[in-house]
């Protein structure tokens, strides 16, 4: 299988909690999208938000070089992981079932843009049934500064400093280059995940977790975001931690965190269900047949 050639993992909860939770419907399917060097004993702790109700978990964090290589250089690698993923749902015979994402940062929106455009644009992909994705510090667009902050931190404290900042240095020259200074050019090319998204974004709903302390994704980027797919009529929310740091909201918040994840994964499945009702008293409502 395609999907065996990705590291990820999937875990499917018992029959009772799916049954108390979702009362005979489809349990939802929540794929997780982890940051650069993410550690999965990390996703592990917020796929339990979902998994506690319910819900089929599937977790994957792309690795750090296609993040911080692939993507600064315009190679399209994530694009073949967004379809070895999305083939994930069909080999373990999910992909009737509503599906949630769940997106951590730029390294997880990365890999989130090319799943957007292939659910766009494949015949195959086409018919899953997306219900809403939950967006933790993320979009940000052009800041080197914040890049370089992430990079630092994903790197550790393992490696020598003389590699470090070598690392750094060649880091930051080629962003500045291709997605700051030459973006204007470049981005006929290949489009950063910022616009690529703003300018194509997906109909289902979106719930944005940022903050003001974040040093890594400016809040101001995510909100600017945020007010541009409100204006192209895209279901649209969010919730400013204030103080928390990058991806640390869960964290420092648990409970809260956790109560909104909840909260829009209900709501969007009480969507769900009023469609599906209205869709059935239409069938059942057969007096449009006689109108010309």
């Amino acid at each position: 299988m395609a999907a065996d050639e990705i590291d990820y993992n999937i875990v499917f909860p018992d029959a009772s909690t799916s049954e108390r939770h979702w009362q005979g419907t489809k349990e939802p399917v929540v794929i997780l999208l982890g940051w650069a060097g993410c550690k999965d004993k990390h996703l592990s702790k917020y796929s339990s938000i979902y998994s506690e109700q319910g819900c089929v978990t599937i977790r994957y964090t792309a690795p750090l070089k296609t993040v911080f290589i692939s993507e600064s250089f315009g190679y399209k690698e994530l694009s073949s992981t967004a379809l070895k993923l999305l083939e994930i749902l069909y080999d373990y015979e999910v992909e009737n079932s509503p599906v949630v994402f769940h997106v951590f940062s730029n390294g997880g929106f990365m890999l989130y843009r090319y799943i957007i455009e292939l659910l766009q644009s494949d015949k195959q992909f086409s018919s899953l049934c997306v219900i809403g994705a939950v967006v933790d510090s993320a979009p940000g667009s052009g800041n080197v500064r914040g890049a370089l902050r992430a990079l630092t931190a994903t790197l550790g404290p393992q490696i020598s400093p003389v590699i470090r900042y070598t690392l750094l240095a060649l880091f930051a020259v080629s962003v500045f280059l291709l997605r700051v200074a030459l973006y204007p050019l470049t981005k006929f090319i290949h489009k950063n995940h910022y616009d690529a998204v703003q300018d194509r974004p997906p109909a289902w709903p979106h719930f944005y977790l940022y903050s003001e302390a974040d040093q890594v994704i400016r809040h101001s980027d995510i909100e600017r975001f945020m007010d541009s797919l409100k204006r192209k009529g895209v279901s649209v929310d969010g919730f400013d931690f204030v103080s928390s740091h990058h991806v640390s909201h869960f964290r420092d918040f648990p409970q809260q965190y956790t109560l909104k994840c909840r909260n829009f994964l209900a709501a969007c499945m009480k969507d769900l269900r009023g469609l599906n009702e209205n869709a059935e008293e239409f069938k059942e409502d057969d007096s449009w047949k006689g109108i010309h």
